[in-house]
């Protein structure tokens, strides 16, 4: 089953999350995502999503474009910025021994985007900006079956 692709851009605005957030929750419910994984996966893009106007843009004017397509079995989300660019892919694991009270609040969203996925991939836009990609399977895992 073929699903058209959604897309919406915003502004580089933290207040527009909660449109990115909505489209991301009703493209994945629509294709008969299971909720676990539907959760996941907003998450996951509110995490890029958020890093892009935090980070990317650093208080800059700019937009935010996220597309969410069915393919095959996956769920595909890309979040698309003209920020400068920065691969999320390359950054290593957090050290999780370190306890929350001294590491901080900061330094988890893309710790947080690896497990709400099955992949992401980072390529740079064509005139500058970043592509993520991040990939979901429809099919929740036995954990994920709430």
């Amino acid at each position: 089953m073929s699903q058209p692709v959604r897309r919406l851009r915003v502004p580089a605005d933290l207040e527009r999350l909660a449109d990115v957030r909505r489209l991301v929750r009703e493209g994945a419910t629509d294709a008969g995502a299971p909720p676990g994984v539907v959760d996941d996966l907003v998450q996951g893009v509110d995490e890029a999503a958020t890093n892009a106007i935090t980070h990317g843009y650093a208080g800059r004017a700019g937009w935010v474009e996220v597309a969410l397509a069915v393919k095959g079995t996956n769920l595909v989300v890309t979040v698309e910025d003209e920020a400068p660019v920065f691969d999320p892919t390359s950054r290593p694991e957090p050290d999780m021994s370190v306890s929350p009270l001294v590491r901080g609040p900061h330094g988890m969203g893309i710790h947080l985007m690896r497990l709400a996925t099955d992949a992401i991939a980072h390529r740079p836009r064509d005139g500058g900006g970043n592509i993520l990609t991040m990939r979901r399977s429809l099919v929740a895992q036995p954990e994920e079956d709430r």
